[in-house]
């Protein structure tokens, strides 16, 4: 009886049965919903975060913009380059980073084929362009540098427009050759927007013309250009101290006579009175006259160069670092087939090379004087007009940072609501007669 007993089932033996199963459904259900609420959650974080992001890189850049404009200090063929790329990078900001967060966050297109057209054409075209603004600039610093008085007539509003009309020829002619073999018709659902990369030859000539061939030519530019400005250093630095002594006047008193005056004439150590002895009496003073103008001059025409180049070392160091890796994965692609690649790593290239836009205006602003004084001009408080301009930049402000938390609680609802949403699937899976997480005992929902 004992070895029959043992093998039969009693009541709490299926009891236990019974909570075990339904234990393990509920851990399963909550394990299930933990994950999906930080899936959630993160896609969020991330969006806002892009939000900021794209709405600080639009805010620098019309500052930029916004600085030149009311400053004629600044009205010049250098800083029309450098309004051009302000430009340029606003329209990134604008036309391309806010479609690629919702991308980005959602993973999935939904604006049709059209869409997905034109914004790879604005994203190939502006970032392009941003890329080679930043070679214009380099050659206009180069030519100015390497030939100062030649250049100087030729430096002009024409010769800027014409460079900045050449970038975005260049610019445009790698973002057209991929609308003639797309295959993707227009009537068929989309759900994934990028740029077919069959084609090895348009990768190679996309990614050589768009950063490769630029990365040279500035680093070629910048080494030429450091070579230049530490040559005017040197030979703008006084070889001899006696050199800094423009002129020098002996007075000498005796008494019962006139007072005679010996001069010192530039650059020398000997003292030539008037009638050419070089004798100096003990009661003599020297009043010397220190015209350093010209020397002041050289040393903070000198200092500018520094700045110049630095600021320039900056900006080409900044960009290899945003978009160096980018380009690297975009041409291994295609290339590599056996190599492995992951979406996620793609998208943090991507956002690493746009961060490249929020990043010029900063540099400039912070490391021109000119345009520091001009930015403090415009948000100053001492007059009725600055205060009037900084109120409607406040409230430009405000309507931006309304667009970019509207766009963040767009995406977040898409998440929720939308055709492959959190809240959909669960519908969906009620549907199909399972039993949704808050049905059991969901944590986020209470107990049924």
């Amino acid at each position: 009886m004992e070895r029959s007993g043992a093998f039969k089932p009693t009541p709490v033996a299926y009891g236990e049965l019974l909570n075990l199963s339904a234990n393990s459904t509920d851990s399963n259900y909550t394990g299930e919903t933990a994950e999906k609420s930080a899936s959630v959650f993160a896609q969020a974080s991330a969006a806002v975060f892009l939000s900021l992001l794209t709405c600080a890189t639009a805010l620098s850049n019309a500052f930029v913009i916004a600085t030149i404009y009311q400053s004629q200090k600044l009205h010049t063929p250098a800083n029309l380059l450098i309004g051009s790329l302000a430009v340029t990078d606003l329209l990134v900001s604008v036309l391309v980073m806010p479609v690629s967060a919702a991308y980005t966050i959602s993973q999935t297109w939904t604006l049709g084929q059209v869409a997905c057209d034109l914004w790879l054409s604005s994203d190939i075209t502006c970032c392009t362009a941003s890329i080679l603004h930043l070679c214009v600039i380099a050659l206009d610093r180069y030519w100015a540098i390497t030939d100062a008085v030649g250049y100087s007539a030729k430096r002009t509003r024409g010769r800027a427009a014409a460079m900045i009309a050449g970038a975005w020829v260049i610019a445009i002619s790698i973002s057209v050759p991929p609308f003639f073999w797309r295959q993707v018709k227009a009537d068929e659902e989309v759900t994934s927007c990028h740029v077919n990369q069959d084609h090895v030859f348009y990768t190679i000539y996309s990614t050589f013309g768009a950063f490769y061939i630029p990365t040279l030519l500035l680093v070629v530019l910048y080494g030429r250009i450091y070579v230049e400005a530490r040559k005017r250093i040197l030979k703008q630095s006084p070889q001899k101290p006696g050199k800094r002594l423009t002129s020098a006047h002996l007075i000498t008193h005796s008494p019962g006579s006139v007072a005679s005056t010996t001069s010192l004439t530039y650059g020398t150590a000997e003292l030539t009175s008037y009638d050419g002895t070089t004798s100096v009496p003990a009661n003599s003073q020297v009043k010397v006259t220190m015209s350093d103008a010209l020397l002041e001059k050289k040393r903070i025409s000198a200092a500018r160069e520094r700045k110049a180049t630095k600021t320039l070392g900056i900006i080409l160091g900044a960009y290899i670092v945003c978009w160096l890796p980018f380009f690297i994965y975009a041409l291994l692609v295609p290339i590599c087939t056996s190599c492995t690649f992951y979406p996620e790593l793609f998208d943090l290239f991507t956002w690493l090379g746009y961060l490249n836009s929020l990043i010029n205006p900063i540099i400039y602003t912070m490391s021109n004087e000119d345009f520091k004084q001009a930015f403090h001009k415009l948000m100053r408080f001492n007059s009725g007009h600055s205060v009037l301009q900084v109120f409607v930049n406040a409230q430009q402000l405000l309507y931006l940072s309304t667009l970019v938390l509207h766009r963040a609680l767009s995406i977040f609802v898409s998440l929720l609501y939308g055709n492959n949403g959190l809240l959909m699937k669960r519908e969906k899976e009620t549907q199909r007669g399972r039993s949704p997480p808050w049905e059991i005992g969901d944590p986020l929902r209470g107990s049924a």
